[in-house]
């Protein structure tokens, strides 16, 4: 799997340079994403720009991915995907189940929207 890794104070973006994400790509992405939950910075930005096809198995790997980070509290955002990625995952009906965005800069607002509800509600918490 080709990729690039920037870590950045609340999230980490992985910037996919794969042509098509296939089982094994999605699976060695997973390997690459579960450490992050133990980390400081946990959340995940997987940007697609360069994604161009995605297998129906692979889609559904990374929708568990994904939900995976939602249960461990971290945010895991998917953005600049191509429309044939898109398609692929509408199809599966999976798309809407997933936290998209058109760009980059979306993601990192969504990242740090969701790490302030976080912070809310733990602080609510306190206060019960």
């Amino acid at each position: 799997m080709n990729f690039k890794a920037d870590t950045k104070e609340k999230f980490t973006t992985i910037i996919l340079n794969e042509q098509k994400i296939c089982v094994n790509v999605a699976e060695n992405l997973t390997e690459l994403c579960m450490p992050y939950l133990s980390k400081p910075v946990k959340n995940i930005i997987l940007q697609l720009a360069n994604v161009k096809e995605i297998e129906a198995a692979a889609a559904l790997k990374i929708v568990a991915l994904q939900q995976s980070f939602y249960q461990a509290n971290a945010s895991f955002v998917i953005c600049c995907m191509q429309k044939e990625v898109e398609d692929t995952l509408d199809e599966l009906e999976v798309l809407e189940v997933m936290n998209v965005t058109p760009t980059e800069s979306e993601a990192w607002d969504i990242v740090q929207m969701e790490e302030i509800e976080r912070e809310l509600l733990d602080s609510n918490d306190a206060d019960f």
